[in-house]
Formats: structure tokens, C-alpha cells, sequence
């Protein structure tokens, strides 16, 4: 065999198995895994030990940070992701003000950003950012609906003082005006504080119907207990971001009775037969409890399984106009996302389009209470 022949043979051998190798699709995923929130960034790194290694035969790697529940470590998290690690699309953050400082990379680079908060942006600054919770709109029409078949008239308002206590104040005060229920007062603290006692007085002073309690996580317990204390008897109300047994583990007995505005992975066994989701989150929680342990399952993991059902549509679509690494394939996922139609997930259906990034509906939440210690779904 000539010298020129064997040159053209291994050519055209290397080259075959280049065009065989599988290409990877590279997801920067920033969660809050210390700090405040990390009773919620923890769950939805749990939630990724469910994702396959591939999706439409390509690879999926992951590159997992640690925000410590602060944005500019999520800042620094995201622009590595974008300008460093080239990645394809970023998941996160948990918490919501490090998930703000996302969507400004993510917009910045042209990087599709699944949000695992309910995050508002600022106006033209949402191309690029989806998110897998509920709104806090839907949420909040779901606590008002409530209050108008109890006869609630009037409530009070203690919350965070970042970007979800405001998104949550916001939206309550609107839609419970809507429905002619007066708010009392709003009292705010901030994630790091050890104690709302002042504000806790100040909500059962206006003498209320009841309390909304905006926080989130292992956080929750803390103005619950307060209000409780300090003798309050109407009905209180927690957000989403409360949802977890960290708030029965906390708050005892305290919280008998507690209403909490939830998604559905909760307890996703009180579902309607017929529900799209339902299937979905008995066999993730299933799953989940069984690496875990009984009573772990959440939300929060349920958000990061969510993603993995969400780029199992969406992916094949972009692969057909970009290669991964690509501007072409970050466009072409954003494209897919806007396009895709419903896509059944273990919180609800999503809807994306070009005008809704949030792209679930009331469908998505449930009303549950607790009773002896358990969750317990509270009848349509």
C-alpha cells in the first residue's frame, strides 16, 4: 500500500469518527446550596440524580455551583457559565434575587435561563429567562379565592423585603382588591433575621381575617410561630415556597390549620384522576422518597425534574437548526421553548410562548392544609 493511500485511508478514518462522537450539550446549573436557602437548592439538586445521561442521544453534562443564596455569586456563577464554560443553558437559581442576577446574564449572553424561582423581571429583560415554579399571580389568586369562600374580609401582609416578598405583596394587594379584601398592613424582614416579633404585633394589631406569611423553607416556621404567640386566632396563609415538611418540623403544633398555596408535587395523590400531572408526580415523588426516604419528597426537586421533562421536548427541536456550542443551538432552544406547545411536567402543563415565560396556569396549584402533622388537600 502506497504511502499516500494509507494517508487517505486514516483520514478518512478519523474522520468517520468524528462525525460518530456523540456531541455534549453543556447546562450550567447555580443553586443556593448554602446559606438562607438552601433548604430550597438543596431539593433541586437532589432533583438532578433523576435526569438520564443523554437526551436525544446526545450527552448531557452538568456543572453545579454553590450561590450561597447570594447574587453576586450568582452573577460570577453566570457569567463563568457563559463566557467561560460556553454553556448551552443555565438552571437556577432557587432563591429569587440570586435568579435575577441570572436573567441579567442570561440576557446579556444570549443563554436560555430555566428559572427555578417565580422571578419578575425588569421589563425587556425577559427573552432569554423561563421559569419552571408558578407565578406568584397564579399562586396569589389561589390564596383569594380561598379567603372569598371562607369570608375573609381584611388580612395583614408579613413578608421578605427582596424581589418575592414585593412580587407577592404586589399581586395580593391587587387581586385581593379585586375581590374586596382590604389589606391591614404589610410588615417586611429581611431572610437573615432571627426574629419578626415587631412585626408579628403590628400584623395582629390591625385585627385581621387573616395573615399572609411571605418566606420560604426551613424560614417559614419563624413568623408562623410569631403570629401564633402573640394570640392570633383567624386563618394564616403560607406561599409555594413554604411547602415543605420543614415547615411541620418546625413550627409543631403551631401550624395545625395553616393554609399553604402549593404546587402540585406535594401531595400529588389528591389530583383529580384525569389530571394531566398526575401520573407525572406520584411516580417522581415515588421515586424520589424511595432514594430519600419517606416524607422528602418537595417541590423544589420536582422544579429540577421538571426541567429535564421541559429539554426532553425542546432539545430534538433545536438539534435540527445548531449544534450544541452554538449561538444557532441557543437560539434555536429558545425558539423550541416558545413553540412547543403543552408540555406535561410534574407541576402542571407548560405553555410557553413568545409573550408568556411563565407558561403555567391554576391548573398548576392546589390548596393544602395541615392536619396531625400531614398534609392535607383542601377541596376544590
Amino acid at each position: 500500500m502506497s504511502n499516500g493511500l494509507r494517508t487517505g485511508l486514516l483520514a478518512a478514518t478519523l474522520f468517520l469518527a468524528a462525525s460518530t462522537v456523540q456531541a455534549v450539550i453543556t447546562i450550567g446549573v447555580d443553586l443556593p446550596l448554602t446559606g438562607p436557602a438552601a433548604g430550597l437548592g438543596i431539593p433541586c439538586k437532589n432533583g438532578l440524580q433523576f435526569w438520564p445521561e443523554s437526551i436525544a442521544g446526545e450527552k448531557i453534562k452538568l456543572i453545579v455551583l454553590d450561590d450561597a443564596s447570594d447574587p453576586t455569586q450568582a452573577t460570577k456563577n453566570a457569567r463563568r457559565f457563559v463566557t467561560e464554560d460556553k454553556v448551552d443553558l443555565m438552571l437556577g437559581s432557587a432563591a429569587t434575587v440570586p435568579a435575577l442576577a441570572m436573567a441579567a446574564i442570561a440576557a446579556e449572553g444570549e443563554t436560555v435561563q430555566l428559572a427555578e424561582s417565580p422571578i419578575e423581571t425588569p421589563p425587556g429583560k425577559d427573552a432569554w429567562t423561563f421559569r419552571l415554579p408558578q407565578s406568584t399571580a397564579i399562586m396569589a389568586e389561589g390564596i383569594v379565592e380561598h379567603m372569598k369562600k371562607n369570608g375573609v374580609k381584611s388580612f395583614a401582609f408579613i413578608g421578605y423585603s427582596d424581589a418575592y416578598g414585593e412580587s407577592w405583596l404586589k399581586d395580593m394587594t391587587r387581586i385581593a382588591n379585586e375581590a374586596g379584601i382590604r389589606l391591614t398592613t404589610a410588615e417586611r424582614f429581611a431572610r437573615p433575621d432571627t426574629s419578626v416579633t415587631a412585626q408579628a404585633i403590628k400584623a395582629v394589631a390591625s385585627n385581621p381575617d387573616a395573615i399572609v406569611l411571605v418566606a420560604s423553607g426551613s424560614g417559614a416556621a419563624m413568623p408562623h410561630l410569631a403570629v401564633v404567640e402573640r394570640g392570633f386566632k383567624g386563618r394564616i396563609y403560607q406561599t409555594h415556597s413554604a411547602a415543605s415538611n420543614d415547615l411541620m418540623r418546625l413550627g409543631g403544633k403551631a401550624v395545625e390549620g395553616a393554609f399553604v398555596i402549593s404546587g402540585l408535587a406535594v401531595i400529588p395523590e389528591g389530583l383529580p384522576a384525569g389530571h394531566p400531572s398526575k401520573a407525572l408526580a406520584v411516580d417522581f415523588v415515588q421515586k424520589y422518597e424511595k432514594q430519600f426516604g419517606p416524607g422528602t419528597r418537595n417541590q423544589f426537586a420536582a422544579h429540577t425534574y421538571d426541567a429535564f421533562l421541559v429539554l426532553q421536548r425542546v432539545i430534538p427541536e433545536a438539534l435540527k437548526k445548531g449544534k450544541p456550542g452554538t449561538r444557532e443551538f441557543r437560539l434555536a432552544l429558545r425558539d423550541a421553548l416558545e413553540n412547543a406547545g403543552e408540555i406535561a411536567a410534574t407541576q402542571g402543563v407548560f405553555r410557553y410562548s413568545a409573550k408568556d415565560h411563565f407558561g403555567l396556569d391554576a391548573h398548576a396549584r392546589m390548596m393544602l392544609t395541615i392536619a396531625g402533622g400531614n398534609w392535607k388537600v383542601v377541596a376544590p
